[in-house]
């Protein structure tokens, strides 16, 4: 029978860091080689971490990340091991030098898995499908690859692949498959939206019933800027069933047999489209390892299964995520948040505690004039449930200082927005100056729905390191609160906190309806315009009123200069507000 034990070491790295990520695998090596593996397999671009960026464009870096390569291998002399890094490759022009005449000697690079074994580097795969939508960016930095190594270790044939190459019914993997592999190794960085772990999923059970082979899928799990990645690394067998599956959202290692005595080499599953294209001589490289040592005497072992979690419930724990990974990644240890009573500081407090830690979380309630008794008791009542440190620092003599010194230049002049936004900005300089003062992150509390319409102040409420709901919609801000209530023991978000209408109270009986359409009405309009590129014809068709969906799209198009300042965003949907939609500040095409 021939089996072998395969490992998939779920890991967060961090960009940059290529020595903490080298040792980060090499415990992950010495994990799966107790538990008896005789493969483990690590996410794309582990070494670097994901995505590097034009970290990739200075010549040290792509040599000190070959240089982690050579050292993992060192680590790999009774088990084999894939790992994603950057490899370079010939010298010939990287399309962003060609017209610049510089040396090309360290452009060529590819997006690398290393497969290392008998303590060397005996095989490379370089990505064949370079994404180059949304968030990606790989043809900005990578050379796609040629070659197909087909890997036999210990009687199993392996084609190793990455990420986008097995999306494609027709990419790399297929070759590999039509031509003898019983196992096909994916290694990937697969940023999070809402369902993507299902459809991902989903994806890899069909492909492999399809093609009548097992396929393991190791993803990446961590934060990155704006970016977060699930983990729910799976292995999913020939009849396309889960054999085991990582947790989401947290490191893991995941072991399974994998019995491949059930595959035919050269297949094709009844009803498979045989007019494919099969690979030619000059595509596969062949490659046989020897086993270094007999294979180890193991106890059986059953295969883990995670449960998959709700989408609501993935966006939480993404968030919390994010959060932390932004703030210790980037050498914080405590953040500070201005609450003001209404429900968005609140879930992004509680998100904070979850992340953080209640210790290292820091509210600043700033009453003005216009602060209600209902949110000063609010804000008391959410401290006290989170056990989180609050302070007051009353804004309405440095508001009514700030009137008299622009008193004589806005003489004769109503009072409007510019008095609204001063009390937002006094806000946003003090939570800066606590920052500077004692190094807390601060994290900005907008949601997406005002984000998207510019319902926020530049230089006041967005001042911050990072916005925690910048990709959420307001609606779904209520639903993330609900959740967090019903988790725990104890509801951690007053009721009255998710009653109240939505009002930043810059001035008497402020409500946010006064300045926009109610958030069920708000957010699929958003949706339809900003994720989905609708136009406003088609908005309408949906059943929305053309004055309102006018409206909404003249505030959103309007405000993009406000969304190029804002703070960094996790993102959670489909398309956020910050790589995925890049949008000119300057611009005369109007949807309206």
């Amino acid at each position: 029978m021939r089996k072998l034990r395969v490992a998939l070491a779920q890991i967060n790295s961090t960009v940059g860091d290529l020595d903490g990520n080298t040792r980060l695998i090499k415990s992950r090596i010495k994990q799966a080689r107790k538990a008896g593996a005789d493969l483990v397999a690590f996410p794309e671009l582990a070494v670097t971490g994901s995505p590097p960026e034009d970290l990739l464009f200075k010549p040290k870096f792509i040599a000190d990340t070959r240089q982690a390569i050579a050292e993992l291998a060192r680590e790999c002399a009774d088990l084999m091991a894939v790992v994603g890094y950057v490899e370079q490759g010939s010298a010939s022009k990287h399309p962003v030098f060609a017209s610049s005449g510089m040396c090309a000697d360290r452009c060529e690079l590819y997006n690398a898995a290393a497969i290392l074994a008998d303590r060397r580097r005996v095989a490379t795969y370089c990505k064949q499908l370079l994404p180059n939508y949304g968030v990606f960016d790989e043809g900005r930095y990578f050379h796609p690859g040629k070659s197909l190594p087909l890997i036999t270790f210990r009687g199993v044939t392996l084609g190793v692949n990455i990420c986008e190459d097995i999306w494609s019914p027709e990419g790399s993997a297929r070759v590999q498959t039509m031509a003898g592999a019983d196992v096909i190794v994916n290694i990937s960085a697969s940023p999070f939206h809402i369902a993507k772990s299902r459809s991902r999923e989903r994806m890899l059970a069909a492909w492999a019933r399809e093609n009548g082979v097992i396929v393991t899928d190791t993803n990446m799990v961590g934060g990155q800027d704006e970016l977060i990645f699930d983990g729910n690394s799976v292995i999913v067998d020939q009849n396309g069933e889960v054999m085991a599956r990582a947790k989401a959202f947290e490191e893991d290692l995941i072991v399974a047999d994998l019995n491949v005595d059930g595959i035919v080499r050269g297949r094709v599953a009844p009803g498979l489209n045989t007019r494919r294209t099969r690979p030619g001589p000059e595509s596969i490289e062949r490659i046989k390892v020897r086993s270094a040592s007999p294979v180890r005497t193991r106890v059986q072992i059953i295969p883990r299964v995670e449960l998959v979690l709700s989408e609501l419930e993935e966006v939480y724990k993404g968030l919390v995520l994010g959060v932390r990974d932004y703030v210790s990644k980037n050498g914080f240890n405590k953040a500070v948040i201005g609450l003001s009573g209404g429900v968005d500081s609140a879930l992004t407090a509680v998100i904070a505690a979850d992340a953080l830690g209640a210790a290292n979380v820091h509210g600043l309630f700033m009453p003005s004039p216009y602060t209600s008794q209902e949110s000063a008791e609010d804000v008391a009542e959410l401290s006290r449930c989170l056990s989180i440190e609050c302070r007051t620092i009353a804004i309405t003599p440095v508001v009514e200082v700030y009137g008299r010194s622009l008193g004589p230049i806005f003489e004769g002049r109503a009072a409007d927005t510019t008095e609204e936004n001063l009390q937002a900005r006094i806000r946003g300089n003090i939570l800066m100056a606590v920052s500077n003062k004692f190094g807390h992150l601060v994290l900005t509390t907008g949601n997406k729905s005002e984000m998207s319409v510019g319902y926020a102040t530049l230089y006041g409420d967005m001042a911050g390191g990072v916005a925690v709901l910048k990709d959420v919609p307001k609606t779904m801000v209520y639903e993330l609160a609900n959740l967090r209530n019903r988790q725990g023991a104890m509801a951690v978000i007053p009721k009255r906190i998710l009653d109240r209408p939505p009002t930043a109270e810059l001035k008497p009986n402020q409500k946010d309806e006064d300045s926009l359409p109610p958030y069920p009405v708000l957010d699929p309009i958003l949706k339809a315009y900003v994720e989905e590129d609708r136009s406003v014809e088609e908005i309408v068709a949906l059943g929305f009123a053309r004055d309102t969906v006018a409206h909404v799209v003249g505030l959103v198009d309007r405000s993009e200069y406000k969304r190029r300042q804002a703070p960094v965003g996790i993102k959670i949907t489909h398309r956020g507000l910050g790589k995925d939609r890049r949008m000119p500040i300057t611009n005369g095409y109007r949807s309206s």
